[in-house]
């Protein structure tokens, strides 16, 4: 969700927008011709669009397209059109075709996409070269990569993207705007995707997409830190709403990696070392960043979560001094590992301690419903980070996300003045199971598995299910870093753009071509490992009975050790990387 764009005052009179709203066609007819794709709305069959099957052109909806005099060869219903995409061949038009409404939010319907397909409009795929075709069978690829993309969220009548406190601010009229207008474009996931629809001026047809709560300008892995303009890896604003008799409350938290220039490239250790990136330039990124999030949200906190020692400590030292050149802003360092050992969830009451004065001070924000009145503004963030953002954070959230809830719910009258709202289990594991499956959803976009240590948010403690689902997880993540992470959100996001007159971003020198090649061979170099250490453990048992079989032994395990030495000085080369951007 979208954070306000500047420092909130103090209380107001201030009232929510009103008047009429824009809404967006919900269900869809889509027609396809042997020439081109038609979208009419259900509701209003006049309204709608042609997009050629040649070219991609899009066209408002003439009155051959609303009674066409051919038969479609095939009719479906959608429930949206996501936006789209040119590659090397043509364009490709991204369609939702299941969604599932999930909730409301603020009285309107909110929706989750359950599926989503590509329709080629590449017609002039037969003319094009072979290193074209190539090049379009791997950007296909990355389509069907995007086509299950998870978490997506959107509403046919309000934008989901703006928080409580920015809405209440809001002139009169702004809800009348397209939503694709009313919508931050920082937290839009389909923000290039919808340009050639906005270009066509179907406003009405413009379905912004929110992923969770999250918007990536960065991917996990092969993007960590900052990037010089000081967008951050995994950047999420999270907002806890409350809705009680009378009342609408909200409390804004903040996440993103350390943003300084740092990277940790994959090379098949399970753990891989990370890298300060010797810049001139770092001061300045963490400069811009802690500027923006100051201009948006207030006074800032920044909560550092990360280990003390080893790579992380590294990391952790230099993020806080490059914060000592930033006296707006407060840094307060908390080894999560280090206190929190063994489970031990409640130790996380030493670092509220420490930021409890900051945090009460910056507050939340408070509504009436009866009049709109603005009765409490938050006046500040408190900005979490550990390495991915992930895990560690979303513990901690949790843990300030409650205090804030408990401070309102007695602003209130809910609860009374020593009242907490820990106290009513009933509630309170609802809340927790909230928050873990927040942290799934938000896991899932980064990571591509569920969050770790969900058992400490949903119980306060750590289970023997929670640990084996932990394991997997874990598993997971190493081989979804090592051979999955690629270039589909770069090219989705628009920060690579696929143009004819360019070189073709594959074409590769010597080095790099072996490099690419590697990773193909590394299912041969697994298989000669593991049958090195079989053959080698099942002739070191014979090799007491002759000289023969010693040899044999000494053999095998040469060749077991050249293997495992080949592929560990070459780790990096085995694994999969993105080829379409540099990491800055």
């Amino acid at each position: 969700m979208e954070a306000s764009s500047s420092s909130p005052s103090s209380s107001s009179s201030v009232t929510v927008a009103t008047g009429d709203r824009f809404r967006l066609h919900d269900r869809l007819e889509l027609l396809e011709f042997a020439d081109k794709y038609v979208v009419k709305s259900f509701e209003s069959p006049n309204r709608g669009f042609s997009i050629s099957r040649e070219d991609g052109d899009i066209q408002p909806l003439d009155g051959a397209d609303v009674d066409p005099p051919v038969r479609p060869y095939r009719t479906s219903t959608i429930y949206g059109v996501a936006g789209t995409i040119r590659l090397v061949a043509g364009t490709y038009i991204l369609v939702i075709t299941s969604q599932k409404e999930v909730g409301e939010f603020l009285g309107f319907p909110v929706f989750r996409v359950m599926s989503m397909q590509f329709l080629p409009c590449n017609e002039a795929l037969k003319f094009s070269t072979s290193e074209e075709k190539r090049d379009e069978a791997y950007f296909m690829n990355l389509l069907r990569i995007v086509e299950s993309t998870p978490g997506l969220y959107y509403s046919y009548d309000t934008d989901i993207t703006l928080n409580l406190q920015r809405r209440c601010k809001l002139t009169d009229g702004w809800m009348a705007k397209p939503i694709w207008k009313q919508a931050d474009p920082r937290f839009v996931w389909n923000r290039n995707l919808l340009e050639d629809l906005i270009e066509a001026k179907l406003d009405e047809f413009v379905i912004p997409l929110l992923q969770g709560n999250i918007l990536c300008y960065r991917t996990r892995m092969w993007r960590r830190g900052a990037n010089l303009q000081g967008d951050t890896a995994n950047s999420i604003e999270t907002e806890q709403l409350l809705e009680t008799e009378g009342f609408r409350s909200s409390f804004l938290q903040f996440r993103g990696s350390v943003p300084l220039l740092w990277e940790q490239i994959v090379d098949l250790s399970y753990k891989p070392r990370l890298r300060i990136i010797d810049n001139e330039q770092t001061p300045k990124v963490v400069e811009r960043h802690f500027l923006d999030l100051s201009q948006r949200y207030g006074d800032v906190v920044a909560v550092d979560l990360t280990d003390k020692h080893g790579d992380e400590g590294l990391l952790s030292a230099a993020y806080a001094n490059e914060m000592k050149t930033l006296p707006s802003v407060r840094y307060c360092s908390f080894d999560f590992h280090h206190f929190c050992s063994n489970s031990n969830f409640d130790k996380l009451q030493i670092l509220y301690d420490q930021v409890s004065e900051d945090f009460e001070k910056q507050g939340y924000f408070l509504v009436d419903d009866a009049d709109g009145e603005i009765l409490e503004e938050q006046k500040g963030i408190i900005r979490s980070n550990c390495i991915d953002c992930l895990d560690r954070t979303n513990v901690t959230q949790s843990f300030l996300a409650q205090k804030s809830l408990t401070i309102q719910l007695r602003r209130v009258g809910v609860l009374g003045p020593d009242e907490s709202f820990t106290n009513f289990n009933k509630e309170y594991g609802k809340f927790r199971t909230l928050w873990a499956e927040q942290g799934d959803e938000i896991s899932l976009g980064y990571a591509g598995t569920h969050a770790l240590k969900g058992d400490l948010v949903r119980y306060g403690k750590q289970t023997l299910g929670g640990m084996i689902k932990d394991g997997m997880s874990a598993l997971s993540r190493y081989y979804l870093n090592n051979f999955q992470d690629g270039d589909a959100l770069d090219l989705i996001s628009g920060r690579y753009s696929v143009s004819r007159q360019s070189p073709s971003p594959f074409r590769l020198n010597g080095f790099e071509s072996l490099s690419s090649e590697l990773p193909q061979y590394l299912p041969v170099a697994s298989a000669l490992l593991i049958g090195g250490l079989t053959v080698t453990s099942f002739t070191l048992q014979q090799a007491g009975r002759n000289a023969q079989q010693y040899l044999s032994t000494v053999l095998w395990a040469g060749v077991t050790a050249g293997v495992m030495a080949a592929v560990k000085a070459n780790g990096r080369q085995f694994c999969s990387r993105p080829r379409l951007c540099g990491l800055l």
